[in-house]
């Protein structure tokens, strides 16, 4: 079955950095489009990064642009979130996606990030 697990999360102090990691199982990992997705208790989720199937191209929320990092190994199966430069605001639980257009979306159970001094 469909599986993607998150790692990397923790406590970190402001301006620190994380790596987080996605592995995927279950599906074909290089036709899917990966996204990573962050959420705080009481707000909807937000869509973080974008990573392309095709390309390898990039997308970012205008918050995170400039310190984060989305990339993909496709023979590892895997899609990284290199986070720098952490402020307060990062903190939330991050979820890993793949989507495809034809076969939908799938998620994982997501990694908590904690941002404090």
């Amino acid at each position: 079955q469909v599986q993607l697990v998150e790692s990397g999360g923790g406590l970190v102090q402001p301006g620190g950095s994380l790596k987080l990691s996605c592995i995927a199982s279950g599906f074909i990992f290089s036709n899917w489009r990966m996204r990573w997705y962050r959420q705080t208790p009481g707000k909807e989720r937000e869509l973080v990064a974008t990573i392309t199937s095709t390309d390898d191209s990039t997308n970012y929320a205008d918050s995170v642009k400039g310190r984060f990092t989305i990339s993909r190994d496709n023979a590892k199966k895997t899609v990284y979130l290199q986070m720098n430069t952490l402020k307060f605001e990062d903190t939330a639980v991050y979820y890993c996606s793949a989507i495809h257009d034809s076969w939908g979306q799938y998620w994982g159970r997501g990694t908590q990030v904690t941002v404090s001094s």
